[in-house]
């Protein structure tokens, strides 16, 4: 199916929407495409939208878990918002919800980060 990227940036917010799988193929892909977009913007805070992402392997965790790291470093947060059940299971397996904050919509996600 492959996994569609759409990277948008609010301030000093990258929104990252999602859809189709995020497996070892694609994996990479979306790792560079977010690693220009920080090098390119003063990016603080970084918000996922999972809610058409289908599945997630855990390559696709790898690379959230280490854009988590790269935010953190600058004092960020990162956000998911609106995550696919599918996906949602993966994530309270993994234990990620303990250190990624969740939240319905990417509305609310911004707006938790003073985005409006």
């Amino acid at each position: 199916m492959g996994l569609e990227i759409d990277i948008e940036v609010k301030q000093d917010v990258l929104c990252i929407r999602l859809s189709g799988e995020l497996d070892h193929h694609t994996a990479g892909v979306l790792r560079n495409r977010i690693t220009e977009a920080m090098d390119t913007h003063k990016i603080l805070h970084l918000v996922m939208n999972l809610e058409k992402l289908s599945f997630m392997d855990s390559s696709g965790l790898g690379v959230i878990l280490g854009r988590y790291k790269q935010i953190k470093l600058n004092q960020g947060e990162m956000v998911v918002c609106a995550i696919s059940p599918p996906v949602k299971r993966l994530f309270e397996m993994s234990g990620l919800f303990k250190i990624v904050r969740l939240e319905s919509s990417e509305k609310f996600a911004l707006e938790r980060l003073g985005v409006a």
